[in-house]
């Protein structure tokens, strides 16, 4: 019979599978080439950042232009039955056709947007047209104007990607397309794995994996105890899923004689990187070998150069 820790060992590889797929699912875009492109959708705080700085913008540009357009109308006498009509013009105005024709006009971004770095996208990542924006813009007015912003928190936190019922409605998300500085440091295989690592198969690993794996490394430094060793564990989890053979890592914490998650996912990364490395000058010495062949005349023809 199994044992307890191997039970445990296998119910956490199962559910980093399971997650390794949500996610995966969610972050990649399939395009008519069947590539994946890799989207990364804009978190529920960034939008609420977001929306809070246009929203706050918006809202005192209309009550501006609301109070000019009052008095000039009493300047120029006109009827107080019509002060309803210019109120809601001046409100249609500075909240639904002023958001819309901006975002159009950037194709997705607004001041909020240019501040936090995201943007919004069509559902397949392309620029949206005006229609999208009016459609969240008038969408917007009652879901975020209307109700403090409560609505559209509610139903941003239930969509993976962090949809309101505007973005639902029009077929668009917010993708955040800030690219972050590159780190310059670089792990080699800890001590404990070298021999290990000699014999090692490591696959080729999602791209949304690997850099999750990068991430932690880099940051790993920052986390608390507990948090730490929660994430090394299932990234730990999900990287062995590409790894042959495993070494003697625990990745559920019931040995103290046991490798720890974190020294295993500093060696995959360094395994990875070395393969890959070691694949592009392969590449690179195959074309220089082809060069004079690619560069060379047909035979017989002239050159005329």
């Amino acid at each position: 019979m199994p044992s307890a820790q191997s039970t445990a060992s296998a119910q956490h590889l199962a559910s980093a599978q399971a997650t390794r797929g949500a996610y995966d699912s969610e972050s990649e875009l399939l395009t008519g080439e069947a590539v994946a492109l890799e989207l990364r959708p804009a978190s529920v705080i960034a939008r609420m950042a977001g929306g809070i700085i246009d929203y706050l913008t918006y809202i005192i540009a209309t009550g501006l232009l609301l109070w000019l357009m009052l008095s000039a109308a009493g300047a120029i006498g006109l009827p107080e039955a019509l002060f309803a009509t210019v109120s809601i013009a001046c409100v249609f105005l500075g909240v639904v056709l002023a958001p819309a024709v901006v975002e159009a006009a950037t194709q997705g971004k607004s001041l909020g947007r240019l501040a936090l770095g995201d943007r919004i996208v069509r559902d397949d990542g392309g620029a949206i047209a005006f229609r999208h924006a009016f459609i969240r813009a008038f969408v917007g007015f009652f879901e975020i104007v209307l109700t403090f912003g409560g609505a559209a928190v509610v139903v941003a936190l239930l969509n993976p990607r962090a949809k309101r019922l505007g973005d639902l409605l029009a077929g668009t998300y917010s993708q955040y397309e800030r690219v972050a500085a590159e780190s310059t440091v670089v792990y080699g295989v800890p001590v404990q794995l070298t021999d290990w690592a000699a014999t090692a198969d490591v696959a080729r690993m999602p791209d949304a994996l690997s850099r999750r794996i990068a991430q932690f490394l880099r940051q790993a430094s920052g986390h608390t105890g507990p948090t730490r060793e929660r994430l090394a564990s299932s990234l730990a989890a999900e990287a062995a899923l590409y790894v042959s053979p495993m070494p003697n890592v625990d990745v559920t914490h019931s040995s103290p004689e046991q490798l720890s998650p974190e020294l295993f996912l500093a060696a995959v990364a360094a395994l990875r990187r070395e393969r890959e490395a070691t694949g592009l000058r392969l590449e690179q010495a195959r074309l220089a070998e082809l060069q004079p062949t690619l560069a060379a005349l047909p035979h017989g023809f002239p050159d005329r150069g």
